[in-house]
């Protein structure tokens, strides 16, 4: 999940230049229109670094590993 500040409007100039091996899936805004959070999936941590390099002029960026809670139950339950 990531947690973004637009400090401009490069994206829509410009699209999400996502690399390949990047898939956005999802994203919310908050009611202020001041911080969007956005799911982002990859197998591959550089890519997201290399989409985040893109941006970092423009946006803060706060990154959270998250799983699904179909993934969390299925980690934990050896541990149950």
């Amino acid at each position: 999940m990531i947690v973004e500040r637009f400090k401009g409007n490069r994206f829509r100039d410009h699209g999400r230049i996502a690399p390949d091996g990047l898939t956005y899936v999802s994203s919310w805004i908050d009611d202020k229109l001041q911080r969007w959070y956005q799911l982002m999936e990859t197998n591959d941590r550089r890519l997201l670094e290399q989409w985040m390099s893109h941006w970092n002029d423009l946006i803060e960026f706060e990154v959270y590993p998250v799983m699904t809670s179909k993934e969390a139950a299925e980690k934990i339950a050896p541990h149950l």
